[in-house]
């Protein structure tokens, strides 16, 4: 056998090994997602069992304690069996089971996915201790079922998930719906995905930022915090840049930061700034996404889009000026306070004293 015909051999057979790898790792993963699934249905199974014999036996607290020792007696340990564990599988059946009476306010509702079987589904799409601590951290259905849906569309971890829910993701979703030109700049099969990744609002007040900053600054206190930085953008985004160069002709630009996405398969460029919203900031990132697509922009890419983050936006001014872009731009606010300086505590009406000066109002 000559060389070359040994050496194309070698190359096919080690392409071979590495595309049955895959084929496992593939199937692993599907085979993972499938007990988790399974595991998840057999948990709330066994939620409605234990609500349904306590309601028809007229059993306490304590049948959960000695139902506990029985399985693990009977079954072993293979699965958590522990009061705990039961408790959560009762009160998840228990607390979405709201959404099956028919007076309920959901009764009508379903952009949210309210119907008992496509909460049920859900819960099944996500891993369990996710699920856990959407009830133990979230007290409103429609916001379960937010982050619920969030978590399997954007496979959040599990710090990724509570991060969204300390920083409200469901109050500013609300508050603050997205503003985007989506619909008009990206090919349908991706615009919900991209949609769904991209917030409205960014906390970042983990920054530590008690006072005005430049842009540069603000970049600046991001990259020394990428890794809080990452949870708050959300699952996916990876970090390339800061000031990540490009030029055209004999001119250098110059984007404040640089992602790649891996669920959407797309580089992400954003740019920040300290003051409110003027629409030229959208000509600019516009642009800059039109040299990124010609440069970067690999062959199996999808088309490059724009994140721009100010501390304030004039909904209809932003509507107009994403009308005239031709690039996938999402507008977003960001916060860096959560709660007041420490410089104004104590200085400022209380919440109990505004609730007093609106109260006196209605009663003029």
């Amino acid at each position: 056998m000559s060389n070359t015909v040994k050496y194309s051999t070698e190359k096919a057979y080690r392409e071979f090994v590495s595309e049955i790898v895959s084929l496992v790792h593939t199937h692993r993963t599907h085979a993972v997602k499938a007990v988790q699934t399974f595991s998840n249905q057999l948990y709330w199974n066994i939620g409605e069992l234990i609500l349904l014999k306590q309601a028809e036996f007229g059993w306490g607290k304590s049948v959960v304690e000695q139902l506990s020792k029985d399985l693990t007696h009977e079954m072993g340990t293979g699965i958590s069996w522990s009061p705990r564990n039961l408790w959560f599988m009762r009160q998840l059946v228990s607390e979405y089971s709201i959404l099956n009476q028919p007076d309920s306010e959901f009764e009508k509702v379903n952009q949210l996915g309210s119907e008992i079987g496509n909460v049920k589904q859900l819960v099944s799409e996500v891993p369990w201790k996710h699920n856990i601590l959407i009830l133990q951290k979230v007290k409103d259905i429609k916001a379960r079922i937010f982050y619920l849906q969030a978590t399997v569309k954007n496979r959040y971890s599990r710090s990724v998930l509570l991060h969204q829910i300390k920083a409200e993701a469901y109050g500013n979703y609300l508050l603050n719906p997205s503003q985007h030109n989506f619909g008009t700049a990206l090919p349908e099969h991706v615009r919900e995905q991209t949609q769904e990744s991209i917030k409205s609002v960014y906390m970042l007040d983990f920054l530590d930022i008690n006072k005005p900053v430049s842009e540069r600054e603000l970049e600046h206190s991001m990259v020394e915090k990428v890794k809080r930085l990452m949870l708050e953008l959300g699952y996916g985004f990876c970090f390339i840049g800061n000031q990540y160069r490009l030029t055209l002709g004999e001119k250098e630009y110059f984007i404040d930061l640089m992602f790649y996405h891996r669920i959407l398969k797309c580089l992400v460029a954003v740019e920040l700034k300290v003051t409110e919203f003027e629409p030229e900031f959208v000509g600019k990132l516009d642009f800059y996404l039109q040299l990124v697509d010609e440069q970067l922009k690999q062959p199996d890419d999808k088309p490059s889009i724009g994140i721009l983050l100010v501390p304030d936006k004039d909904h209809l001014e932003v509507e107009y000026a994403l009308r005239t872009a031709t690039k996938p731009i999402g507008v977003a606010q960001y916060t860096l306070h959560k709660q007041l300086p420490k410089e104004l505590k104590g200085k400022l009406p209380s919440a109990n004293d505004f609730k007093q000066i609106f109260t006196d109002l209605k009663r003029k």
